[in-house]
Protein backbone atom coordinates (compact mmCIF):
# COMPACT_ATOMS: atom_id res chain seq x y z
CA UNK A 1 0.00 0.00 0.00
CA UNK A 2 2.57 2.10 0.75
CA UNK A 3 4.70 1.73 -2.44
CA UNK A 4 1.18 2.43 -4.48
CA UNK A 5 0.90 5.69 -2.73
CA UNK A 6 4.23 6.95 -3.47
CA UNK A 7 3.39 5.68 -7.10
CA UNK A 8 0.46 7.81 -7.32
CA UNK A 9 2.13 10.88 -5.68
CA UNK A 10 5.27 10.30 -8.40
CA UNK A 11 2.34 10.69 -11.21
CA UNK A 12 0.75 13.55 -9.69
CA UNK A 13 4.18 15.46 -9.18
CA UNK A 14 4.75 14.69 -13.17
CA UNK A 15 1.50 15.31 -14.40
CA UNK A 16 1.76 19.20 -12.25
CA UNK A 17 4.85 19.79 -14.00
CA UNK A 18 3.78 18.68 -17.39
CA UNK A 19 0.59 20.97 -16.86
CA UNK A 20 1.96 23.78 -15.62
CA UNK A 21 4.40 23.77 -18.77
CA UNK A 22 1.60 23.07 -21.01
CA UNK A 23 -0.36 26.09 -19.64
CA UNK A 24 2.80 28.42 -20.13
CA UNK A 25 3.07 27.32 -23.75
CA UNK A 26 -0.47 28.27 -24.13
CA UNK A 27 0.11 32.13 -24.14
CA UNK A 28 -0.89 33.92 -27.44
CA UNK A 29 2.44 34.95 -29.51
CA UNK A 30 3.29 38.88 -29.80
CA UNK A 31 3.99 39.88 -32.41
CA UNK A 32 4.81 43.22 -34.17
CA UNK A 33 1.49 45.15 -35.68
CA UNK A 34 1.67 45.51 -39.37
CA UNK A 35 0.82 49.01 -40.74
CA UNK A 36 -2.60 49.52 -42.90
CA UNK A 37 -2.07 50.02 -46.72
CA UNK A 38 -2.56 53.14 -48.28
CA UNK A 39 -5.27 53.25 -50.64
CA UNK A 40 -4.36 54.80 -53.35
CA UNK A 41 -0.76 55.96 -55.13
CA UNK A 42 -0.79 59.55 -54.24
CA UNK A 43 -4.64 60.08 -54.72
CA UNK A 44 -4.99 58.14 -57.65
CA UNK A 45 -7.54 55.44 -57.64
CA UNK A 46 -8.12 52.89 -60.12
CA UNK A 47 -10.38 49.70 -60.49
CA UNK A 48 -8.13 48.25 -63.88
CA UNK A 49 -4.57 46.73 -62.91
CA UNK A 50 -2.20 46.54 -65.57
CA UNK A 51 -0.34 43.05 -63.33
CA UNK A 52 -3.59 41.91 -65.28
CA UNK A 53 -2.48 42.38 -68.59
CA UNK A 54 -0.61 39.10 -70.37
CA UNK A 55 3.39 40.27 -71.03
CA UNK A 56 2.21 39.24 -74.96
CA UNK A 57 -0.21 41.86 -74.79
CA UNK A 58 1.38 44.59 -72.85
CA UNK A 59 4.76 44.64 -75.04
CA UNK A 60 4.24 44.87 -78.64
CA UNK A 61 7.21 44.11 -80.45
CA UNK A 62 7.35 40.58 -81.97
CA UNK A 63 11.46 40.31 -81.62
CA UNK A 64 11.02 40.99 -78.20
CA UNK A 65 8.00 38.47 -77.25
CA UNK A 66 10.07 36.27 -79.25
CA UNK A 67 13.09 36.71 -77.16
CA UNK A 68 11.06 36.58 -73.64
CA UNK A 69 9.62 33.25 -74.89
CA UNK A 70 12.77 31.73 -75.05
CA UNK A 71 13.96 32.97 -71.93
CA UNK A 72 10.99 31.65 -70.52
CA UNK A 73 12.27 28.01 -72.03
CA UNK A 74 15.86 27.98 -71.61
CA UNK A 75 16.92 30.47 -68.67
CA UNK A 76 19.03 28.83 -66.50
CA UNK A 77 17.67 30.75 -63.27
CA UNK A 78 14.19 29.80 -64.41
CA UNK A 79 15.20 25.87 -64.60
CA UNK A 80 17.51 26.11 -60.93
CA UNK A 81 13.95 27.60 -59.10
CA UNK A 82 11.68 24.88 -60.75
CA UNK A 83 14.07 22.11 -59.06
CA UNK A 84 13.54 23.72 -56.00
CA UNK A 85 10.02 23.85 -56.47
CA UNK A 86 10.73 19.96 -57.12
CA UNK A 87 12.52 19.75 -53.85
CA UNK A 88 9.98 21.04 -51.36
CA UNK A 89 7.30 19.23 -52.98
CA UNK A 90 9.24 15.86 -52.08
CA UNK A 91 9.48 17.69 -48.59
CA UNK A 92 5.58 17.80 -48.35
CA UNK A 93 5.58 13.99 -49.32
CA UNK A 94 7.96 13.79 -46.73
CA UNK A 95 6.29 15.19 -44.10
CA UNK A 96 2.85 13.46 -45.06
CA UNK A 97 4.61 10.08 -44.84
CA UNK A 98 5.94 10.61 -40.87
CA UNK A 99 2.19 10.37 -39.71
CA UNK A 100 1.86 7.11 -41.23
CA UNK A 101 3.31 3.87 -39.32
CA UNK A 102 6.96 2.92 -40.53
CA UNK A 103 6.91 -0.60 -41.17
CA UNK A 104 10.01 -2.70 -42.03
CA UNK A 105 10.78 -6.12 -43.34
CA UNK A 106 13.21 -7.91 -41.10
CA UNK A 107 15.50 -11.42 -41.39
CA UNK A 108 18.23 -11.73 -39.10
CA UNK A 109 20.44 -14.93 -38.16
CA UNK A 110 22.81 -15.02 -35.40
CA UNK A 111 24.51 -16.93 -32.49
CA UNK A 112 25.06 -16.85 -28.86
CA UNK A 113 26.02 -18.59 -25.88
CA UNK A 114 25.13 -17.70 -22.63
CA UNK A 115 27.70 -17.97 -19.62
CA UNK A 116 27.25 -20.98 -17.40
CA UNK A 117 26.78 -18.75 -14.20
CA UNK A 118 24.13 -16.46 -15.68
CA UNK A 119 20.14 -16.54 -15.03
CA UNK A 120 20.00 -17.28 -18.87
CA UNK A 121 22.52 -19.88 -18.52
CA UNK A 122 21.77 -21.87 -15.66
CA UNK A 123 17.83 -21.50 -16.87
CA UNK A 124 18.73 -22.82 -19.92
CA UNK A 125 20.60 -25.97 -18.76
CA UNK A 126 18.06 -26.33 -16.16
CA UNK A 127 15.14 -26.45 -18.98
CA UNK A 128 16.87 -29.52 -21.09
CA UNK A 129 16.38 -31.81 -17.62
CA UNK A 130 12.41 -30.75 -17.82
CA UNK A 131 9.79 -33.73 -18.90
CA UNK A 132 7.86 -30.97 -20.12
CA UNK A 133 9.97 -30.26 -23.04
CA UNK A 134 10.10 -32.38 -26.70
CA UNK A 135 13.61 -33.64 -28.04
CA UNK A 136 13.20 -30.83 -30.33
CA UNK A 137 12.93 -27.77 -27.56
CA UNK A 138 16.20 -28.71 -26.21
CA UNK A 139 17.95 -25.77 -25.39
CA UNK A 140 21.73 -26.23 -27.36
CA UNK A 141 24.63 -24.64 -25.80
CA UNK A 142 25.61 -22.77 -28.74
CA UNK A 143 21.79 -21.26 -29.44
CA UNK A 144 21.11 -20.03 -32.59
CA UNK A 145 18.44 -17.47 -33.87
CA UNK A 146 16.70 -17.12 -36.25
CA UNK A 147 14.30 -14.16 -37.02
CA UNK A 148 11.90 -13.57 -39.80
CA UNK A 149 9.06 -10.86 -39.92
CA UNK A 150 8.11 -7.16 -39.68
CA UNK A 151 8.74 -4.45 -37.52
CA UNK A 152 6.73 -1.32 -37.22
CA UNK A 153 7.04 2.17 -35.27
CA UNK A 154 4.22 4.86 -35.37
CA UNK A 155 4.47 8.07 -33.69
CA UNK A 156 0.68 8.79 -32.60
CA UNK A 157 0.15 13.02 -33.39
CA UNK A 158 -2.03 13.27 -30.40
CA UNK A 159 -1.19 17.12 -30.65
CA UNK A 160 -0.86 17.88 -34.34
CA UNK A 161 2.60 17.68 -34.39
CA UNK A 162 3.00 16.27 -37.65
CA UNK A 163 0.25 17.98 -39.22
CA UNK A 164 2.03 20.99 -38.53
CA UNK A 165 5.13 19.85 -40.19
CA UNK A 166 3.05 18.87 -43.27
CA UNK A 167 1.81 22.56 -43.21
CA UNK A 168 5.19 24.03 -43.11
CA UNK A 169 6.53 22.38 -46.15
CA UNK A 170 3.03 22.46 -47.99
CA UNK A 171 3.68 26.73 -47.26
CA UNK A 172 7.60 26.58 -48.41
CA UNK A 173 6.33 24.59 -51.51
CA UNK A 174 3.90 27.44 -52.18
CA UNK A 175 6.37 30.25 -51.23
CA UNK A 176 9.04 28.18 -53.65
CA UNK A 177 6.42 28.68 -56.54
CA UNK A 178 5.91 32.45 -55.75
CA UNK A 179 9.71 32.57 -56.07
CA UNK A 180 9.71 30.92 -59.52
CA UNK A 181 6.80 33.56 -60.18
CA UNK A 182 8.83 36.73 -58.77
CA UNK A 183 11.68 35.05 -60.95
CA UNK A 184 9.48 35.00 -64.31
CA UNK A 185 8.35 39.00 -63.57
CA UNK A 186 12.06 39.91 -63.05
CA UNK A 187 13.65 37.48 -66.44
CA UNK A 188 10.75 39.46 -68.20
CA UNK A 189 11.73 42.85 -67.27
CA UNK A 190 15.61 42.64 -67.55
CA UNK A 191 14.95 41.54 -71.17
CA UNK A 192 12.51 43.99 -71.73
CA UNK A 193 15.15 46.82 -70.46
CA UNK A 194 18.00 45.03 -72.04
CA UNK A 195 16.26 44.91 -75.35
CA UNK A 196 15.13 48.57 -75.77
CA UNK A 197 18.52 49.47 -74.16
CA UNK A 198 20.12 47.74 -77.24
CA UNK A 199 17.40 49.42 -79.60
CA UNK A 200 18.61 53.03 -78.20
CA UNK A 201 22.03 52.23 -79.12
CA UNK A 202 21.44 51.28 -82.72
CA UNK A 203 20.30 54.93 -82.91
CA UNK A 204 22.87 56.62 -81.05
CA UNK A 205 25.22 54.60 -83.90
CA UNK A 206 23.21 55.88 -86.37
CA UNK A 207 23.30 59.12 -85.53
CA UNK A 208 27.00 58.89 -84.95
CA UNK A 209 27.18 57.50 -88.11
CA UNK A 210 25.11 60.11 -89.64
CA UNK A 211 27.20 63.40 -87.33
CA UNK A 212 30.47 61.78 -88.69
CA UNK A 213 29.91 61.86 -92.68
CA UNK A 214 28.79 65.32 -91.72
CA UNK A 215 31.87 66.17 -89.71
CA UNK A 216 34.41 64.48 -92.98
CA UNK A 217 32.40 66.76 -95.18
CA UNK A 218 33.01 69.81 -92.80
CA UNK A 219 37.03 68.90 -92.84
CA UNK A 220 37.02 68.48 -96.38
CA UNK A 221 35.90 72.37 -97.09
CA UNK A 222 38.11 73.25 -94.14
CA UNK A 223 40.93 71.45 -95.67
CA UNK A 224 40.15 73.38 -99.18
CA UNK A 225 39.59 76.68 -97.15
CA UNK A 226 42.96 76.37 -96.01
CA UNK A 227 44.99 75.74 -99.16
CA UNK A 228 42.96 78.83 -100.71
CA UNK A 229 44.35 80.85 -98.00
CA UNK A 230 41.16 81.11 -96.31
CA UNK A 231 41.71 78.96 -92.96
CA UNK A 232 44.71 77.80 -91.18
CA UNK A 233 45.89 74.51 -89.64
CA UNK A 234 44.50 75.01 -86.22
CA UNK A 235 40.93 74.97 -87.61
CA UNK A 236 41.75 71.72 -89.56
CA UNK A 237 43.46 69.97 -86.78
CA UNK A 238 40.15 71.42 -84.35
CA UNK A 239 37.72 69.82 -86.71
CA UNK A 240 40.08 66.51 -87.03
CA UNK A 241 39.81 66.62 -83.39
CA UNK A 242 36.40 66.04 -83.37
CA UNK A 243 35.59 63.97 -85.87
CA UNK A 244 38.25 61.37 -84.16
CA UNK A 245 36.32 61.97 -81.11
CA UNK A 246 33.20 61.06 -82.75
CA UNK A 247 34.55 57.84 -84.13
CA UNK A 248 35.97 57.13 -80.60
CA UNK A 249 32.05 57.68 -79.09
CA UNK A 250 31.42 54.73 -81.74
CA UNK A 251 33.98 52.61 -81.30
CA UNK A 252 32.48 52.86 -77.54
CA UNK A 253 29.27 51.99 -78.55
CA UNK A 254 29.73 49.02 -80.40
CA UNK A 255 31.92 47.35 -77.22
CA UNK A 256 28.21 48.21 -75.07
CA UNK A 257 26.35 46.64 -78.03
CA UNK A 258 28.19 43.44 -77.38
CA UNK A 259 27.68 43.72 -73.76
CA UNK A 260 24.14 43.80 -74.08
CA UNK A 261 23.75 41.55 -76.53
CA UNK A 262 26.01 38.77 -74.75
CA UNK A 263 23.98 39.59 -71.45
CA UNK A 264 20.70 39.03 -73.23
CA UNK A 265 22.12 35.57 -74.65
CA UNK A 266 23.02 34.54 -71.18
CA UNK A 267 19.66 35.01 -69.94
CA UNK A 268 18.27 33.01 -72.88
CA UNK A 269 20.57 30.24 -72.17
CA UNK A 270 22.65 30.16 -75.10
CA UNK A 271 25.94 31.35 -76.20
CA UNK A 272 25.50 33.21 -79.22
CA UNK A 273 22.53 33.94 -81.23
CA UNK A 274 21.53 37.20 -83.17
CA UNK A 275 19.55 39.39 -81.82
CA UNK A 276 16.63 40.37 -83.75
CA UNK A 277 15.10 44.58 -83.10
CA UNK A 278 12.97 46.85 -84.43
CA UNK A 279 14.52 50.22 -84.70
CA UNK A 280 11.52 52.32 -86.43
CA UNK A 281 8.90 52.59 -83.30
CA UNK A 282 11.88 53.35 -81.16
CA UNK A 283 10.73 57.06 -80.80
CA UNK A 284 7.14 56.54 -81.41
CA UNK A 285 6.32 53.30 -79.81
CA UNK A 286 5.83 53.71 -76.38
CA UNK A 287 3.28 51.97 -74.65
CA UNK A 288 0.58 54.15 -72.80
CA UNK A 289 0.25 55.00 -69.76
CA UNK A 290 -0.78 52.07 -67.71
CA UNK A 291 -3.12 51.99 -64.73
CA UNK A 292 -2.17 50.85 -61.29
CA UNK A 293 -5.05 49.76 -59.49
CA UNK A 294 -4.75 50.14 -55.50
CA UNK A 295 -1.85 48.85 -53.55
CA UNK A 296 -3.79 46.32 -52.01
CA UNK A 297 -3.47 44.59 -54.86
CA UNK A 298 0.19 44.00 -54.36
CA UNK A 299 -0.72 41.34 -52.30
CA UNK A 300 -2.18 39.47 -55.09
CA UNK A 301 0.14 40.47 -58.01
CA UNK A 302 3.83 40.43 -56.51
CA UNK A 303 5.20 37.36 -55.89
CA UNK A 304 7.60 38.15 -53.78
CA UNK A 305 4.81 39.75 -51.01
CA UNK A 306 3.04 36.35 -51.65
CA UNK A 307 5.98 35.01 -50.93
CA UNK A 308 6.89 36.28 -47.85
CA UNK A 309 3.20 35.90 -46.86
CA UNK A 310 3.57 32.04 -47.08
CA UNK A 311 7.30 32.09 -45.27
CA UNK A 312 5.14 34.08 -42.15
CA UNK A 313 2.36 31.07 -42.26
CA UNK A 314 5.32 28.12 -42.34
CA UNK A 315 7.07 30.15 -38.99
CA UNK A 316 3.75 30.35 -37.17
CA UNK A 317 3.52 26.57 -37.85
CA UNK A 318 7.02 25.94 -36.66
CA UNK A 319 6.38 28.07 -33.40
CA UNK A 320 3.67 25.16 -32.92
CA UNK A 321 5.71 22.62 -33.87
CA UNK A 322 8.65 23.78 -31.57
CA UNK A 323 6.11 24.18 -28.36
CA UNK A 324 4.92 20.36 -29.00
CA UNK A 325 7.93 19.34 -28.04
CA UNK A 326 7.23 19.95 -24.45
CA UNK A 327 4.59 17.72 -24.74
CA UNK A 328 4.05 13.99 -24.21
CA UNK A 329 4.94 11.77 -27.49
CA UNK A 330 3.01 8.47 -27.64
CA UNK A 331 4.61 5.85 -30.06
CA UNK A 332 3.68 2.45 -30.50
CA UNK A 333 6.08 0.03 -31.70
CA UNK A 334 5.83 -3.99 -32.38
CA UNK A 335 7.35 -7.02 -34.06
CA UNK A 336 5.57 -9.53 -35.88
CA UNK A 337 7.15 -12.78 -37.62
CA UNK A 338 8.77 -16.29 -37.40
CA UNK A 339 11.41 -16.96 -34.55
CA UNK A 340 13.29 -20.45 -33.71
CA UNK A 341 16.59 -21.67 -33.00
CA UNK A 342 16.20 -24.41 -34.61
CA UNK A 343 15.83 -23.57 -39.25
CA UNK A 344 13.73 -26.68 -39.59
CA UNK A 345 10.96 -25.38 -37.59
CA UNK A 346 10.99 -21.40 -38.56
CA UNK A 347 8.33 -21.78 -41.05
CA UNK A 348 5.92 -23.06 -39.01
CA UNK A 349 2.33 -21.98 -36.66
CA UNK A 350 4.71 -22.77 -33.23
CA UNK A 351 7.27 -20.27 -34.57
CA UNK A 352 5.30 -17.18 -34.60
CA UNK A 353 6.25 -14.59 -32.50
CA UNK A 354 5.43 -11.07 -31.93
CA UNK A 355 5.30 -7.97 -29.64
CA UNK A 356 3.66 -4.64 -28.71
CA UNK A 357 4.74 -1.69 -27.06
CA UNK A 358 3.26 1.57 -26.18
CA UNK A 359 5.79 3.71 -25.16
CA UNK A 360 4.81 7.68 -23.31
CA UNK A 361 8.03 10.04 -23.47
CA UNK A 362 7.75 13.29 -21.21
CA UNK A 363 10.21 16.20 -21.01
CA UNK A 364 10.30 17.17 -17.25
CA UNK A 365 13.86 18.71 -16.64
CA UNK A 366 17.13 20.09 -18.16
CA UNK A 367 14.42 21.41 -21.16
CA UNK A 368 17.49 24.48 -22.18
CA UNK A 369 17.65 22.85 -25.89
CA UNK A 370 13.54 22.61 -26.18
CA UNK A 371 13.06 26.33 -24.98
CA UNK A 372 16.62 27.57 -27.11
CA UNK A 373 14.23 25.81 -29.94
CA UNK A 374 11.57 27.52 -28.93
CA UNK A 375 12.73 30.99 -29.31
CA UNK A 376 14.23 30.48 -32.05
CA UNK A 377 10.96 29.69 -33.83
CA UNK A 378 9.34 32.45 -32.16
CA UNK A 379 12.28 35.20 -33.00
CA UNK A 380 12.10 33.32 -36.54
CA UNK A 381 8.05 34.25 -37.03
CA UNK A 382 9.01 37.98 -35.81
CA UNK A 383 11.45 38.52 -38.53
CA UNK A 384 9.10 36.71 -41.24
CA UNK A 385 6.34 39.25 -39.92
CA UNK A 386 9.09 42.37 -40.59
CA UNK A 387 9.97 40.64 -43.88
CA UNK A 388 6.54 40.63 -45.34
CA UNK A 389 5.44 43.93 -43.67
CA UNK A 390 8.80 45.44 -45.55
CA UNK A 391 7.90 43.60 -49.10
CA UNK A 392 4.78 45.58 -49.06
CA UNK A 393 6.32 48.82 -47.97
CA UNK A 394 9.04 48.21 -50.91
CA UNK A 395 6.57 47.02 -53.31
CA UNK A 396 4.24 50.16 -52.98
CA UNK A 397 7.23 52.92 -53.12
CA UNK A 398 8.69 50.86 -56.29
CA UNK A 399 5.46 51.58 -58.15
CA UNK A 400 5.22 54.75 -56.50
CA UNK A 401 9.10 55.58 -57.91
CA UNK A 402 8.23 54.55 -61.03
CA UNK A 403 4.51 56.51 -61.51
CA UNK A 404 6.54 59.73 -60.42
CA UNK A 405 9.41 58.98 -63.00
CA UNK A 406 6.97 58.30 -66.06
CA UNK A 407 5.31 61.78 -65.46
CA UNK A 408 8.76 63.73 -64.92
CA UNK A 409 10.07 61.93 -68.17
CA UNK A 410 7.40 62.88 -69.76
CA UNK A 411 8.39 66.72 -68.83
CA UNK A 412 11.93 66.12 -69.70
CA UNK A 413 11.14 64.50 -73.27
CA UNK A 414 9.36 67.31 -74.64
CA UNK A 415 11.91 70.16 -73.28
CA UNK A 416 15.09 68.42 -74.59
CA UNK A 417 12.82 67.55 -78.05
CA UNK A 418 12.36 71.56 -77.67
CA UNK A 419 15.97 71.55 -77.54
CA UNK A 420 17.20 69.48 -80.01
CA UNK A 421 15.20 71.20 -82.88
CA UNK A 422 16.35 74.57 -82.01
CA UNK A 423 19.86 72.98 -81.94
CA UNK A 424 19.42 71.63 -85.29
CA UNK A 425 18.82 75.11 -86.45
CA UNK A 426 21.41 76.50 -85.30
CA UNK A 427 23.57 73.87 -87.31
CA UNK A 428 23.15 75.31 -90.59
CA UNK A 429 23.21 79.21 -89.49
CA UNK A 430 26.42 78.57 -87.72
CA UNK A 431 27.77 76.98 -90.93
CA UNK A 432 26.39 79.72 -92.76
CA UNK A 433 28.11 82.26 -90.50
CA UNK A 434 31.45 80.92 -90.46
CA UNK A 435 31.40 80.64 -94.37
CA UNK A 436 31.23 84.13 -94.45
CA UNK A 437 33.31 85.18 -91.88
CA UNK A 438 30.77 86.32 -88.98
CA UNK A 439 31.16 83.18 -86.95
CA UNK A 440 34.38 81.77 -85.77
CA UNK A 441 35.69 77.91 -86.14
CA UNK A 442 35.03 77.15 -82.41
CA UNK A 443 31.37 78.48 -82.69
CA UNK A 444 30.32 76.19 -85.26
CA UNK A 445 32.76 73.14 -83.18
CA UNK A 446 31.25 73.91 -80.08
CA UNK A 447 26.94 74.38 -81.63
CA UNK A 448 28.10 70.79 -83.34
CA UNK A 449 29.07 69.36 -79.93
CA UNK A 450 26.07 70.37 -78.40
CA UNK A 451 23.61 69.30 -80.86
CA UNK A 452 25.23 66.21 -81.37
CA UNK A 453 25.23 64.84 -77.36
CA UNK A 454 21.71 67.15 -77.12
CA UNK A 455 20.19 64.04 -79.75
CA UNK A 456 22.26 61.22 -77.82
CA UNK A 457 20.06 62.60 -74.28
CA UNK A 458 17.13 62.87 -76.16
CA UNK A 459 17.35 59.32 -76.77
CA UNK A 460 18.65 58.36 -73.59
CA UNK A 461 15.53 60.21 -72.40
CA UNK A 462 13.40 57.64 -74.61
CA UNK A 463 15.07 54.62 -73.47
CA UNK A 464 14.21 55.97 -69.43
CA UNK A 465 10.52 56.29 -70.31
CA UNK A 466 10.89 52.42 -71.64
CA UNK A 467 12.69 51.63 -68.53
CA UNK A 468 9.98 53.54 -66.72
CA UNK A 469 7.25 51.82 -67.80
CA UNK A 470 8.59 48.57 -67.92
CA UNK A 471 9.63 49.11 -63.98
CA UNK A 472 5.99 50.27 -63.16
CA UNK A 473 4.63 47.00 -64.50
CA UNK A 474 7.52 45.01 -62.93
CA UNK A 475 6.82 46.63 -59.59
CA UNK A 476 2.69 46.12 -59.98
CA UNK A 477 3.74 41.95 -60.16
CA UNK A 478 3.16 41.96 -63.89
CA UNK A 479 4.47 39.05 -66.24
CA UNK A 480 3.76 35.55 -64.02
CA UNK A 481 0.16 35.03 -64.71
Amino acid sequence: MRKLTHILMLGLLVSGLFFSGCKSLKAPEQLPALTPIPDSYNGNTQSSNAADIHWKNYFSDPNLVALIDTALSNNLDLRITLQRIETNKAQIEQAKGLTLPFVNSVSTVGQRRFGKYTMDGIGNYDTNFSNNISENQRIPEFLPDFNLGLQSSWELDIWGKLRARKEVALARYLATIEGRNFVITNLIADIASLYYDLVALDREIDLLKETITLQENELNIIKIQKDAGRSNELVVKQFEAQLLSAKGLEVEIFQRVRECENRINFLLGRYTGRIERTKGLFMSGLPTQIATGIPADLLKNRPDVKQAELELVAAKAQVYISKTAFYPSLTISGTLGLQSFNPQFLISPQSIAYNIIGGLAVPLFNKTALKAELKMARTAQVEAVYNYQRSILNGYFEVNNQLTLISNLEKIYELKRAEVDVLNTSIQTASDLFTTGRASYLEVIFNRKNTLQSRIDLIDVRKRQYFAVIGVYRALGGGWK
